[in-house]
C-alpha cells in the first residue's frame, strides 16, 4: 500500500528553499545527500483506457542521473484521497530494459506486501499486445530520507513541465511528496500540517498521471 501526501508549491523557488531550511534539515537522515535525478515517466493503457477506468494506472519509469540509468514498473489500484492524502495498492519491478510485459511483471512480484490477487484484477483480459503508450512527462527529482516523531518517510522534491504535444498547454510540477516507509499515518499528515505552514504550500490531489491525461484530452485546468 502506497501511502503519500502531495503538497504543491507556488513555484519552483519556494520548493527548492524549504529544501534548504533549517527546519527541514533537522528532519534529514544523517548521512542523507542525494543527487537531482531525472524521471522520465511514461504511462500504459489500452485504447479504451481499460485499465485507468478500472481504476489502475501502468507506469515505466525510467531513472537518469550521474551513476543511475535504471528502469522500473509500477502498477497502481483502487484506493482513493482525501485532503492531498494518497492511499494506492502498489506493485514495483525493477528493470534494464524500457519494455513492459504483464506476464513479467506478475511473474516478477515477489516482495509487495499488497495482495496478487488485486494485481491480476487490473490485467484481466489484457495482453501486451493490447497495451499502448498514452502520454509522458518528466521531472528532476531530488530525494530525501527524513525521520519525525517514531516515523521514517521519503520527502520527494519534484520540479518540471506538463505539456501537450506542440506546448500549447502547459501545467508546471512544483510539488513535495511524502511517502511513509515506516511508522504511524497520524504522523505524516501531522507533518504535512507544520510544512503547510511553514511554506504556504496546499494540498494536491491530483496525481501526475492525472494531470498529464487531463493535457491529453485537452481537459486540464490549472488546481493550484
Amino acid at each position: 500500500m502506497e501511502t503519500e501526501v502531495k503538497l504543491c508549491f507556488k513555484d519552483k523557488e519556494s520548493l527548492y528553499n524549504y529544501s534548504l531550511s533549517d527546519s527541514f534539515k533537522t528532519l534529514v537522515v544523517s548521512g542523507c545527500d542525494p543527487e537531482p535525478v531525472l524521471l522520465e515517466n511514461t504511462y500504459i493503457d489500452t485504447k479504451d483506457l481499460t485499465v485507468s477506468m478500472r481504476g489502475g494506472m501502468i507506469r515505466s519509469r525510467h531513472y537518469k542521473g550521474s551513476d543511475i540509468d535504471t528502469y522500473e514498473f509500477t502498477v497502481k489500484y483502487g484506493g482513493g484521497v482525501v485532503n492531498g492524502l494518497h492511499q494506492r495498492l502498489e506493485w514495483n519491478v525493477k528493470s534494464d530494459i524500457g519494455e513492459f510485459s504483464v506476464e513479467k511483471f506478475i511473474s516478477a512480484i515477489s516482495d509487495s506486501n499488497d495482495p496478487e490477487d488485486k494485481l491480476k484484477e487490473v490485467f484481466e483480459g489484457i495482453s501486451d499486445k493490447d497495451l499502448n503508450v498514452l502520454c509522458t512527462n518528466s521531472f528532476t527529482r531530488t530525494l530525501y530520507e527524513i525521520s519525525f516523531e517514531n516515523s521514517r518517510i521519503e520527502a520527494c522534491f519534484d520540479s518540471g513541465i506538463i505539456s501537450n504535444s506542440d506546448g500549447s498547454v502547459t501545467d508546471e510540477i512544483c510539488e513535495l511528496e511524502l511517502e511513509l516507509t515506516n511508522g504511524d499515518i497520524n504522523e505524516l499528515n501531522k507533518l504535512a500540517l507544520i510544512i503547510r505552514e511553514q511554506t504556504g504550500s496546499v494540498p494536491l490531489d491530483a496525481s501526475k498521471y492525472e494531470r498529464t491525461l487531463k493535457i491529453l484530452k485537452g481537459e486540464w485546468k490549472n488546481e493550484k
